[in-house]
């Protein structure tokens, strides 16, 4: 049974959301960074090759040599050794201690001139053979070479000694262990010779003869016990109709067979000597059946008839002389049951008696049987033994019969030469190492980098709802902004989404009424907070609400350039600056039902004017006058504007950008508005790149939108 807990199936959505937004996040990481990697290449190719440069040359020497499995013996048989791991026992002793040091020892002495230089030996295997293939590196071509050919030779040495070693030892061996079974044998005729005089080999052959007598005894034993058993829990009925041979049914009724079929259940086929009928048993049961007819007449005449009418008190005189008969005779049959049951009693008793006696016989004869037989297999397993040690040591004789070409070089080294692969290797080792540690160093930026990249990772970092995901849109060319929204524009996935942003302000779940003054914000400058008003703004009037957005960055606003207003002439400053009505200073737009209140002249006081009576009248006044007002503030964390305007306005519209946004600064930019009582209505996805795998809307279906 498996007692793992089932995952439903939105956890395992989420678990997909959440492997696709890490493989997203990954790789935007190295579109964004695949110079890191290049440098890391770049260093560890450029190291290599330093270290090339300076290092030694290296020679390398190749031999081959070919060793034989199984060695030709006298007679046809095979001398088997190490078969379990032949080729790595040899490769081990081609490049042990003994066979270099033999090999370095040889050089010295044939080669004066050679100076000793450090060579590594590496053995290999041919797949499928069992040709050995040696490869020398050294640093001197002439010492490798001869080196090489030493460890070869040197190595066809060790072995015949070994061998040489092994097969004396084998013989002396062998030798010794057919000496120590003669006594062993001799003790083994011995201690039969011993075990057949005191004992009669006929009589013990005849031990399974009583033991089938004994089982037979046995099976007499377990059917009288089994009988009495049953005669016990019997009534006299039960008996007597076992001796008739059918069941106590109603006079009339077919009972044939059934009696049988109750000694078939009780185990005692085959065994009704006992349950014969007699003649006594037969007019009981048959009394019995006749008052039974009698009294069923009676009831069914005394339905009409009086108790004193002449039948009547006929029938009570039959039934009353029937009743003195069958008490006779169940007396008498009570007293032939007592005496089947004392039969039988004598009969277990008497089998139980003979099944003891013959029981310690077949005892005493199996252990004398057993012990013969164990005496008989030991003797036989010594003699096989020691013949065999016979037949071994006639044919064996190894030291003559090996063959020499068991062990061959194949091949001689060669002439030492330069090794042309070590400079693949190395570079490619290093390449291997400068990825590596790229990949190292773009995790470790991927961990500190808490920016978020895809949707699954805004709602894991956030618990606040999200209104709405803005695609990314490119900049027509560098220091000019994006385009705010038109009429007829034909960036369908742009608008589509602030019409999804737009529907979720419209219809959120509010138990107070609809906010109608919003301020859009965000934490850091570069958010996208501007554009996002602007077009939120042009999507609500384009929805026909009457809108009015109030540029209220009084440092560097500039929403009378996205929407093609001039802002020269005065805006939301001179409100508090200079006392002049917001009403003369609101700017129509080229968008229907969509008004502009400028930023005006820039001033650094603007969190006093926000804090002063001046705004919360112009809250409340242009919240009279239109659906809804839009204000657009600096960034939390660039001044105090926002946390002193928003807890004024109905709702607060945070905007983050992805892949630019970092969380901890979002997360403080959230928490002071929360401390000054900010009604956060949620975030807004700003730049989100459409192929993230959690973007599934809108830009996917942009053929809906052709015409």
């Amino acid at each position: 049974m498996n007692d793992q807990p089932q995952l439903s199936s939105d956890d395992r959505h989420v678990r997909t959301g959440k492997f696709f937004a890490r493989v997203y996040r990954y790789r935007n990481l190295l579109v964004k960074r695949w110079w890191v990697l290049l440098i890391c290449l770049g260093l560890a190719l450029g190291a290599e090759t330093l270290y090339l440069k300076y290092t030694p040359p290296v020679f390398i020497s190749v031999g081959q040599m070919i060793v034989s499995i199984k060695l030709n013996i006298q007679q046809g048989s095979l001398y088997t050794e190490e078969l379990g791991n032949f080729l790595g026992t040899q490769a081990a002793l081609m490049q042990g201690s003994e066979v270099v040091q033999r090999a370095r020892d040889r050089v010295a002495n044939q080669n004066t001139t050679l100076t000793p230089k450090p060579v590594l030996l590496n053995v290999s295997v041919l797949p499928k053979t069992t040709i050995f293939v040696l490869r020398a590196t050294g640093e001197n071509p002439d010492y490798t070479k001869a080196y090489l050919q030493a460890c070869m030779e040197e190595y066809i040495s060790l072995k015949k000694q070994m061998v040489a070693r092994t097969s004396d030892t084998t013989i002396a061996g062998l030798t010794e262990q057919v000496m120590r079974l003669e006594p062993e044998l001799q003790k083994c005729d011995a201690e039969m010779q011993s075990f057949l005089s005191t004992n009669d080999i006929a009589l013990m052959e005849q031990a399974s003869g009583l033991g089938g007598y004994l089982t037979s005894i046995y099976q007499q034993l377990a059917n009288a016990q089994s009988e009495s058993d049953l005669l016990q829990t019997m009534t006299l009925d039960q008996n007597l109709l076992l001796e008739q041979g059918r069941t106590p049914v109603i006079s009339g009724s077919s009972g044939a067979g059934v009696g049988n079929g109750i000694l078939v259940n009780a185990g005692l086929e085959g065994q009704s000597g006992l349950f014969a009928p007699t003649t006594i048993g037969t007019e009981y049961l048959a009394i019995k059946q006749q008052i039974l007819l009698l009294q069923a007449d009676r009831e069914r005449f005394a339905e009409y008839l009086k108790p004193k009418h002449p039948q009547m008190v006929a029938l009570d005189q039959e039934i009353e002389k029937l009743d003195r008969m069958l008490g006779i005779y169940k007396t008498q049959s009570v007293e032939q049951l007592e005496a089947k049951k004392s039969a039988l009693a004598l009969q277990i008793k008497n089998l139980e008696t003979q099944t003891k006696e013959r029981g310690r016989e077949n005892l005493e004869i199996s252990r004398k049987a057993a012990q013969y037989e164990r005496l008989k297999a030991k003797a036989a397993r010594v003699q096989s033994l020691y013949d065999q040690l016979l037949a071994t040591l006639q044919t064996l004789d190894v030291n003559k019969e090996i063959s020499p070409e068991s062990v061959t070089i194949y091949e001689p080294a060669t002439d030492g030469l330069p090794d042309k692969t070590l400079f693949k290797k190395g570079m490619l080792l290093a390449g291997v190492l400068g990825l590596g540690l790229g990949l190292v160093i773009l995790i470790l930026l991927d961990r500190v980098d808490d920016r978020m990249n895809s949707f699954t990772e805004l709602e894991e970092l956030f618990d606040e709802d999200v209104l709405g995901q803005i695609p990314r849109e490119r900049r027509p060319r560098k220091g000019v902004i994006i385009p705010s929204l038109q009429v007829d524009d034909q960036r369908h996935p742009f608008v589509e989404a602030f019409r999804n942003l737009r529907s979720s302000l419209l219809y959120m779940t509010h138990t107070e009424p609809r906010p109608r003054t919003l301020l859009v914000t965000s934490s850091v400058p570069g958010d996208g907070k501007s554009l996002t008003a602007t077009n939120l703004a042009i999507t609500m009037a384009m929805g026909g609400s009457r809108v009015l957005i109030v540029d209220a960055d009084l440092r560097k606003g500039n929403l009378h350039t996205r929407l093609n207003v001039d802002g020269k002439s005065g805006g939301f400053s001179e409100v508090f600056l200079q006392g002049a009505d917001w009403r003369q200073l609101v700017k129509p737009t080229f968008i229907p039902n969509l008004s502009l209140l400028p930023r005006g002249a820039t001033t650094q006081r603007s969190s006093e004017f926000f804090i002063g009576p001046v705004m919360e009248k112009f809250l409340k006044d242009s919240a009279q006058e239109y659906d809804y007002v839009l204000i657009d503030t600096a960034p939390v964390m660039a001044a105090d504007d926002v946390t002193s305007l928003a807890p004024r306005v109905d709702g607060v519209v945070f905007v983050v950008r992805a892949e630019y946004t970092s969380s901890r600064v979002a997360h403080a930019a959230l928490n002071m508005l929360y401390q000054r009582k900010a009604n956060v209505l949620g975030l807004v996805f700003n730049s989100v790149h459409v192929s993230t795998g959690d973007y599934y809307y809108y830009y996917r279906y942009q053929d809906y939108h052709k015409a």
